[in-house]
């Protein structure tokens, strides 16, 4: 789990499953909270890999979230690498549907989908 003075309202956690890395976000995505995210994804890009962001855990998502999303969406296609999104619900689906990022990720229902039938039952 990644963290800050602000894990409380912020949390990610970082897991590989089937060739790929998974990040769940939960909490508030914000300002104050986007370092620990940064962080990790920065981490997490190799070189063709798979980065799939979990945000079914997410209740809030501002545009500094966006942004550090979008950017290592750019890092992660210049190291051949893909950035995929999943559970993207509520007013954060509702940010994304309107500034249009909806339509520069790759986006899945949930990981369990994102990962197919070879991540099994608790994908």
């Amino acid at each position: 789990m990644v963290g800050g003075a602000d894990s409380e309202r912020f949390t990610v956690a970082v897991r590989a499953v089937d060739g790929a890395v998974v990040l769940e976000l939960a909490g508030e995505l914000d300002h104050d909270t986007a370092q620990p995210l940064r962080e990790a994804l920065d981490a997490a890009v190799t070189p063709g890999g798979r980065l799939l962001v979990d945000l079914a855990g997410l209740g809030f998502c501002d545009s500094t979230g966006l942004n550090v999303l979008l950017h290592s969406r750019l890092t992660a296609r210049e190291a051949g690498a893909t950035l995929e999104l999943a559970g993207l619900r509520g007013s954060v689906s509702r940010m994304f549907r309107i500034t249009g990022a909806d339509g520069v990720f790759p986006l899945h229902a949930s990981v369990a989908e994102a990962l197919g039938p070879a991540a099994g039952p608790s994908g």
